[in-house]
């Protein structure tokens, strides 16, 4: 599995756009930016098709460090859920072994991911 960088978007973008690199990387900082103030404020986003990021209270609980066996409590915490859309779920799961059919360019090495709720 090869590691896409912002960097390596923001060159291709601007390859595709004929955008300075400068320019997509400030719009695609801000667009990050954004969904960090969203989600920090609470709110809920959804992308038709591609996927809804939410924020998820986990309750406390109580855990086993593995090497020692003692409990240990592990506080109530927030936590970033992605739910994925159905684009991105057709794009990697029901034509996975198909050349992809959108300006998305995934990894030659990229692998279907089991999804977890």
């Amino acid at each position: 599995m090869t590691t896409i960088t912002k960097k390596d978007l923001v060159d291709r973008i601007a390859d595709d756009t004929g955008n300075k690199r400068v320019v997509v990387k400030k719009i695609i900082q801000s667009f990050l930016d954004e969904i960090v103030r969203e989600l920090g404020e609470g709110n809920r986003l959804e992308f038709r098709d591609f996927g809804v990021f939410e924020i998820r209270q986990r309750a406390a609980r109580i855990a086993q460090n593995p090497k020692t066996m003692e409990k240990v409590n592990v506080p109530a915490k927030r936590t970033v859920k992605f739910k994925i859309g159905r684009m991105m779920k057709q794009q990697l799961f029901d034509n996975h072994e198909a050349a992809p059919q959108s300006t998305m360019h995934p990894s030659p090495a990229a692998q279907p991911v089991s999804e977890t709720s």
